[in-house]
Formats: structure tokens, sequence, C-alpha cells
């Protein structure tokens, strides 16, 4: 039996959907533990694309069961949608459940996240605009919805006369937006809490009941360490906590619990939105990756920037998360480059610095150290051993678990299910990855 975490050691979109659903073969329930719907999971199996949101890619095992868990923030109306374009696929949805203490998006939500971006100006986040800050400051305020609110009718009233009553002199004074209709925001939603009420249990005893019953439960989270609240590049980051210990926090589960942690992160560093990005590249390369890595949101469609692989901000991902071992995706992005670089350390104001600075000032002065290495100059999508792998590659891939200090189990080399090289089982392996060299 073992509970691991998958998490995001960049700035999230490292192809998390992928590996979850990977490891979800060897999992019996996958739990999502944080994010909402401004997070996007694409996952390939036999020709057919999935695009998820919310619901964790484990759905497409008939046999595994799927937790939205607490510390998630839910769009009624999203979720549904994915709950009927499952069913359209011939996917079954009757192993997910909801937390009954995840917080519900409301209309004003989304409004007010929109309006407050765009006041912002030149000091904007770069939000996606689905109304996920808001949600959770409302939560953080205590004034927030929850599902249990959501299907309790008399309660749901009460909660919702006084907010937004609240929220339309936000709406009106502040963003000079007309006012919401109390009647017509819960005429929609009691019809969202209608179609959802079966899925609702209370998470933390159903995952409890879980552990003791010695299943092997996978925790998901959404976004990468980059973009913690707490931990991330800040101000430009989520509202909620994607590294590991966010995985205790939002299903209700103790850190014991946990048995290892596992890191995604792409061949090369990608970046959605505003903030610092030290290695990113704005020429023909860096356009040649967004190209060849078809680099555009599962959830919004924006281009990603694109830059070399970042080691420091690795490492910094490895402490934060106490990871165990990592995956790296998009290998064969790198196929037709000559060279490829790799950023050891930064330079700042002309001194040198090894660790990830938590200063966000001296963060946006960070010049990157580059090491360079040969490229292969020959396909890897094929490739389904490291005896596969060019020299130059397999040289590469042993390069980035040295500089960061912790060993790589799984290569992936297409967006296929098939098109992965296993190194050695996450979950049921011993806590020892071969591809690693000892210094």
């Amino acid at each position: 039996m073992a509970n691991v975490v998958v998490i995001g050691a960049q700035w999230g979109d490292e192809g998390k959907g992928k590996i979850t659903d990977l490891l979800s073969r060897s999992a019996d329930i996958v739990v999502r533990y944080q994010g909402g719907v401004n997070a996007g999971h694409t996952v390939v199996v036999d020709d057919r694309t999935f695009k998820l949101h919310l619901i964790p890619s484990g759905i497409l095992y008939p046999n595994t069961e799927c937790i939205i868990g607490s510390g998630t923030v839910i769009d009624p109306q999203v979720l549904l949608e994915e709950l009927d374009t499952l069913k359209d696929l011939g996917v079954s949805t009757q192993n997910l459940f909801i937390s009954s203490a995840a917080h519900v998006t409301m209309p004003y939500h989304r409004l007010i996240d929109r309006s407050a971006e765009l006041q912002r100006g030149d000091r904007k986040i770069g939000t996606t605009g689905r109304g996920i800050g808001p949600t959770y400051a409302d939560k953080s305020e205590r004034t927030g919805i929850r599902m249990l609110d959501l299907i309790d009718p008399e309660g749901l009233r009460a909660q919702l006369e006084w907010t937004i009553a609240h929220k339309n002199v936000l709406l009106e004074k502040l963003y000079d937006l007309p006012p919401l209709d109390l009647e017509s925001v819960l005429a929609e939603y009691s019809g969202y809490a209608e179609r959802l009420k079966p899925y609702v249990v209370d998470c933390s005893l159903t995952i409890y009941n879980a552990i003791l019953r010695r299943r092997n439960i996978l925790f998901e989270g959404a976004q990468g360490t980059l973009l913690d609240l707490d931990h991330g590049t800040y101000p430009y980051v989520t509202s909620s906590n994607p590294v590991a210990g966010g995985a205790c926090v939002g299903t209700g589960v103790g850190p014991t619990a946990i048995d290892r942690v596992i890191g995604v992160a792409k061949a090369y560093t990608t970046r959605v939105g505003e903030g610092p990005f030290p290695t990113e590249l704005n020429d023909e390369t860096g356009a040649e990756l967004c190209d060849r890595g078809a680099e555009f949101g599962t959830t919004t469609g924006r281009q990603r920037r694109c830059g070399w692989f970042d080691a420091v901000i690795g490492r910094y991902a490895v402490r934060i998360n106490g990871m165990d071992c990592l995956a790296i995706t998009k290998l064969d992005v790198l196929d037709e480059l000559e060279e490829i670089k790799v950023c050891v350390a930064y330079e700042i104001d002309g001194q040198p610095c090894q660790d990830f600075p938590s200063n966000a000032r001296l963060f946006a002065r960070c010049k990157p150290i580059y090491k360079t290495l040969p490229g292969w100059k020959q396909s890897t999508e094929h490739c389904r051993t490291l005896d596969d792998l060019p020299q130059a590659a397999l040289d590469y891939l042993e390069f980035l678990a040295e500089i960061m200090a912790v060993p790589i189990a799984i290569v992936s080399l297409g967006a296929d299910r098939d098109q992965t090289i296993i190194v050695e089982d996450p979950i049921h392996g011993p806590k020892r990855a071969l591809l690693h060299k000892t210094h």
C-alpha cells in the first residue's frame, strides 16, 4: 500500500494530467486536493483527448474512485459540463465523490475576479477570470458557500440573502456593474444542487476509511510549486497551496498518511501569465519550444511563455515538497535542438546565487547562469526504455537528476499513455530510481 502525492515542480502545465493518469492504474482512489477550474489536465487515450478541470483524471479507469477534496473550489456549471461530456464519451462517473466542505464558486466571484483584474492595469496578476481568488477570499472571510450549503435549500437561501446584498454593493459601487437577482441565482444553483447532491460525501472520513483498508491513494494537485500562495512567486501565484503539504490540508488527512511525493517537471520550463521568468526565451528557440510543445493552456488557451530548464526553481521545489522522485515530461520537444541549456544558478546584481530568492524584487533581477549540453538531433518519441534513448538524451536526464539531487522515475516522450519510459514504479517500487548519479 502506498499513498502518493503528485505535484507540479515548476509554474504548472508540467503534464501532471498524463502522469496522474499513468499512476492511476495502480491507485484505488485519486483525490484532487486544491485549485478550481483555473487548472486543466489533458489526457490522451487511444487517440481520444480528455480535457479535465475539476474531475481527477483517474476517472478514466472504471474501477478507480475519484474524490474532489475540501481544498478545491467548485464551479457547479463547469463540473456538470465535465460530467455530461464524460458520459457522452462513454466514461462512467459513478465512482466520483465531492467533499461536502468544498467551497462553491458563485456568479459574483467571476464578476469580481474579472473586474478587479481590469482595474489593476499594469499591476495585473494574470488571473484566469474564473472566480477562483474571490471564492478562496470568501472562504477565508468565513462568508463562503460550501457544497453542504448548496444542497441545503433553506440554508442556501438564508446565506445568499445576506451575501448577494453585500456583493451587489461591490458590483454597483466599485465595479459599475448591474446587481445580481437573488431569485435567479437561487433558481440556477438549486438546479445544480439537485444533480450534484448524490456525489457529496465527508471527504476526510471517506479517505480515512480507505487508509484503514490499506488502499492505494493518489493525491493530485493542480498548478505548480512556484504558483503556491505561500511559497510561490507572490503575488503572481494562485490562491491555494499546490505544494505537497496542501494535500493534507485539502483532504483532511494527517502527514503521516503520505508515503511518497512525486514531482512533475517539463524538460524545459513554461509559465502562463505575468511574473518574472529568468530563463524565458524571446527568440526563435522559444518559439520552437512553444510550437513543438503545443504550449497553449488547457483552461484559457493562452500561449505559454517558454524557456530553458531552471534547476534553481527545481531544487527549491524538491526542498519545499520533500520530493522522492521526478517525472520528466516532453523530452521529445527538445529532439531537434543542436544544444540545450540548463540554468544551474542565478546572478543577482553581479553576485552568484545558488538558491531561489524569497524576495520577489530580487527574483525579478535574477539572470540565469547556464550549463550547455549537446542536443541529440534525433527522435525519441518511439523510445520505451532508457537503452532506447540517444546517449546525449540520457546524459541530459542524468544531469537533471544530479543537479536537482532527486532521482527520475518516469520519462514522458509524447501525449499518449504508451509514449513513456517507466524507470521504476513510483507507487510500488522501492524509494530509489535508477536514473540518478551519486555525488
